[in-house]
């Protein structure tokens, strides 16, 4: 097993993963956070926490007892999405401590004319870290040494961690331990995410510690699963729209029909975002533009 798929956090109580290393998972569990999104605290007498999760005050509380008097340095930001960063400005409030890592909330490219972000609401708009961290920086807080890993792809400034002399990331939703990413236009792009997901294979580290579920043991050869899953579907793709020219919908509702129809919307996104990869390469075209409406078919 190449994850700990029986993931049960203990809500509220922090869990010692690795020396020097917790987690403390907020409880807002749902069919995109699975059971709720992991927050880690590195250090001991002084602290560096890792996305501090959704506006939670609960969660909040559970971090901050979880210090249990230690100083907290600085506060750790993966991406902005709303159950990851919002607790970071709670936690600054409490504590003082720096906001450090991804840059504001963008999307991955401009919205067309009359196009409306369907993932705008999972956004955190509101986050302005103090300090800026850019790919292979190293920030040195507590007994660690981190080392910024940019991984576009399932939102544009999403960063990956690696925990340097350790064969640890922290992988937040580049690489989670139950699910794919979701990789969705415009916020998301999936040529940034698959050159981010061969960054990461180019890389030594083979343990994660993702933004969700629980550790990835074996990690090179997961990150080449997903990998090849991604490139599987896109095949499928491709099939599909070789006949005739199809809608997302009607792509959707032949790729996806075991899948409990509630969950076809995010599907949707996700084939769009690999029909935009595959128009920009010239493999497939649409009509009348690139949109979630537009009819796709395959060029050659």
């Amino acid at each position: 097993m190449k994850h700990d798929r029986d993931f049960n956090p203990e809500y509220g109580t922090p869990v010692e993963i690795s020396p020097g290393i917790r987690r403390l998972t907020a409880e807002n569990p749902g069919p995109f956070t699975f059971r709720g999104t992991n927050s880690y605290l590195l250090g001991s007498r002084r602290l560096v926490v890792v996305d501090p999760g959704p506006a939670l005050p609960g969660h909040l509380n559970a971090i901050l007892k979880a210090a249990d008097g230690a100083t907290i340095e600085a506060i750790l930001v993966t991406h902005t999405h709303m159950d990851h960063s919002p607790g970071a400005r709670l936690l600054k409030n409490e504590t003082g401590a720096p906001i450090v890592g991804c840059g504001p909330h963008r999307a991955a490219r401009d919205l067309f004319e009359g196009e409306v972000n369907p993932l705008d609401s999972s956004g955190d708009k509101e986050h302005i870290p103090d300090r800026l961290l850019t790919d292979s920086e190293t920030f040195t807080a507590t007994e660690f040494s981190i080392e910024t890993i940019a991984t576009p792809g399932h939102t544009a400034n999403h960063l990956c961690f690696a925990i340097q002399g350790e064969d640890i990331i922290l992988s937040a939703d580049h690489v989670m331990g139950w699910s794919t990413s979701i990789v969705a236009p415009p916020d998301g792009a999936m040529r940034d995410y698959m050159t981010s997901i061969e960054k990461m294979l180019d890389r030594s580290e083979n343990t994660y510690f993702p933004g969700h579920g629980g550790r990835i043991h074996d990690a090179h050869s997961y990150v080449l699963d997903l990998k090849q899953h991604r490139l599987n579907r896109e095949a499928s793709i491709l099939a599909t729209v070789s006949e005739r020219e199809r809608t997302i919908k009607e792509i959707v509702a032949e790729l996806y029909a075991e899948v409990n129809p509630s969950l076809h919307p995010a599907a949707g996104l996700s084939v769009y975002a690999h029909l935009e990869d595959l128009v920009e390469r010239g493999l497939v075209s649409a009509r009348p533009d690139l949109s979630l409406t537009a009819g796709y078919k395959r060029t050659a």
